[in-house]
């Protein structure tokens, strides 16, 4: 089979199966977290890759954010961490108390360098997506805590709760301002 300009592309694509740490390193292809929260991403990898060093970053990958070493399990940089669990050859990257500018591109990495066969470094790209956090209404008695209620607990609130108190304040304003009918005398003298 040949593209449109004549070439094989078969042979082309089935070399690519056998380049070295093709599909070595898989994950998820995006994930989302709220604002305030946290966020965890799980990359696996290959068994032969157990002792290789793993690393997250954010494209275009000027540098690391947060990297294991070959001893290294877990390792925390600010509000990144990342842990390398060898026995079942996945590695965690969590994200913590997420802001709106943590939404972009990210890549799951391991320092192929020092392994031979390997001239560049295999990733797996990871796209992450922070939303605004839940609407957070305070505590009466501790204004530094809230709960959280969705749109929905909302839009409950108001028709159960307010309009029948706001219904029931002009149901009371109406009464006090009624118009006061004629008023008949009754003679008891006579």
């Amino acid at each position: 089979m040949t593209p449109g300009n004549g070439r094989p592309w078969l042979p082309v694509a089935l070399l690519l199966l056998q380049v070295p740490g093709c599909s070595s390193l898989s994950g998820p292809n995006s994930t989302m977290g709220t604002v305030g929260g946290s966020l965890s991403v799980q990359c696996r990898y290959k068994e032969k890759f157990r002792e290789t060093a793993k690393y997250w970053c954010k494209t275009p990958c000027l540098r690391d954010i947060v990297v294991t070493k070959e001893a290294d399990r877990e390792v925390r940089t600010g509000r990144v961490s990342i842990r390398d669990h060898r026995a079942d050859l996945t590695f965690t990257v969590t994200l913590e108390n997420l802001t709106e500018d943590d939404a972009g591109t990210y890549r799951c990495g391991m320092d192929t360098s020092g392994l031979p066969g390997y001239m560049i470094d295999l990733t797996f790209r990871v796209v992450v997506s922070v939303s605004p956090g839940e609407l957070c209404t305070p505590l009466p008695h501790r204004p530094d805590m809230c709960f959280s209620l969705s749109p929905n607990i909302y839009f409950l609130l108001l028709v159960f709760l307010e309009v029948p108190v706001l219904l029931s304040m002009l149901s009371a304003v109406l009464w006090v301002n009624r118009p006061q009918g004629p008023w008949v005398e009754v003679d008891s003298a006579g």
